[in-house]
């Protein structure tokens, strides 16, 4: 009996470690909607190679609509007990499939956008639009929905960030999205006449407690960490009431809206990851991790210090800065592992799991990594002992050196 009861106890011993070893997710950025960049048979070959050095349990691949390529690939990594996720754009990069409203600022102007490559030019819809909602949730069902998905992850959910400038935080001001700030008590016009009469000092911040609702990113600090990582672990507020007000409502406005194609796609019995900005950005764009987390199965923050292009926290926190140059409370921040631990602490408190996405892909000028990077930051992660990380955001560009890294 005594031999059993060990027996039994090793057994739960072995699966209690095997539940509790992480898992990795790679993304498949396959092109745009109408060109696919590999073909079915490269994008095995890359999964195989990488699925033998780490254990993979996901693959998020998109956005071309070539149903042939997902079915192939789809029938390998069901072979390998792996789950293939559609990478879904929802308020960006559908103009090639269905006809949106697009969103504008509190002046009616389009925000400028940013052109990263065919198909990527991060030109933004409105948020509150049902009709933008309901296409997003179409152009699964018209294109997608016979492919053998196991689930979807949804990309572009937020607004224009500073890389349209102040034009592009302070966005979407429609006739519909007025409508809906009004029912969150905020007059759009009176948070145009703030940012008009104050100017830069609009987006001044101050160091806040852990109950503040803006940058609310709450970790206990080291007593060795930089003053900035410092301030961004206790957390960041707007010092001005109606730019408070607005972000706050924009975060509910916008979260809402993702929440909504979230769980119309979750009801077609689908797995839901999201990607989220960085918790120190994620506010600006209108994202809420407590309202998107009940909306997930995991979410996936961007935490890319090498990537000098949107949802890089460098280059957005740059972006920032030279947007309001004269606003109070923003530091230098030095993209280290130091600020990264900073936030994989912070997305720590949200019940879903976690996947926090590291770049392995390199582009000269855009994103340069490095194997030694690629290291770091996975230990970084890991350390963390989250679900386990996303390989991002595209292991078909990521060099011999960088896989062999993940070793």
């Amino acid at each position: 009996m005594k031999k059993i009861l060990c027996l039994a106890l090793s057994i739960l011993a072995l699966t209690a470690c095997h539940k509790e070893r992480p898992s990795y997710i790679v993304q498949v950025s396959l092109g745009s909607w109408n060109h696919a960049d590999y073909t079915a048979a490269q994008v095995i070959s890359r999964i195989d190679t990488v699925s033998s050095i780490i254990p993979v349990g996901k693959v998020i691949i998109g956005w071309t609509a070539d149903k042939a390529i997902y079915r192939e690939v789809g029938d390998y990594l069901h072979s390998k007990g792996i789950k293939m996720l559609l990478w879904l754009p929802v308020f960006a990069e559908t103009e090639g499939v269905c006809d949106n409203s697009p969103a504008v600022d509190l002046w009616g102007r389009t925000p400028a956008n940013y052109d990263l490559a065919a198909g990527e030019g991060f030109r933004f819809n409105c948020p509150s639009d049902p009709r933008n909602v309901a296409n997003v949730v179409g152009i699964y069902d018209r294109l997608f929905s016979d492919c053998g998905f196991d689930g979807v992850f949804l990309d572009r959910i937020r607004s224009q960030s500073f890389v349209g400038g102040v034009s592009g935080v302070l966005s979407c001001g429609c006739p519909i999205c007025r409508e809906r700030y009004a029912a969150e008590g905020v007059d759009l016009d009176a948070v145009r006449a703030a940012y008009e009469a104050s100017g830069d000092s609009f987006f001044d911040v101050t160091a806040g407690s852990a109950d503040d609702s803006f940058f609310d990113v709450t970790a206990d600090s080291a007593d060795d960490a930089s003053p900035a990582v410092t301030a961004y672990e206790r957390g960041f507020h707007l010092s001005n009431p109606i730019a408070a007000d607005f972000f706050r409502a924009k975060e509910k406005i916008v979260s809402g809206s993702v929440g909504a194609v979230a769980d119309s796609l979750r009801g077609r019995g689908l797995e839901i990851g999201l990607d989220l900005y960085a918790p120190f950005m994620a506010p600006f764009v209108g994202q809420d991790y407590e309202i998107l987390s009940e909306h997930a199965d995991f979410i996936k923050p961007m935490l890319y210090r090498k990537t000098f292009a949107p949802a890089g926290m460098g280059f957005e926190y740059d972006l920032l800065r030279k947007a309001v140059p004269d606003a109070s409370g923003y530091p230098a921040i030095e993209m280290s592992a130091e600020f990264l631990d900073s936030q994989l602490d912070a997305m720590a408190p949200y019940p879903c799991e976690k996947y926090p996405g590291i770049e392995i892909n390199y582009r000269k000028g855009i994103v340069p990594t490095s194997p030694e990077y690629v290291r770091e930051s996975l230990e970084h992660v890991m350390a963390h002992r989250f679900q386990g990380a996303v390989l991002s955001w595209n292991i078909m560009e990521a060099p011999d050196s960088h896989i062999a890294a993940l070793r």
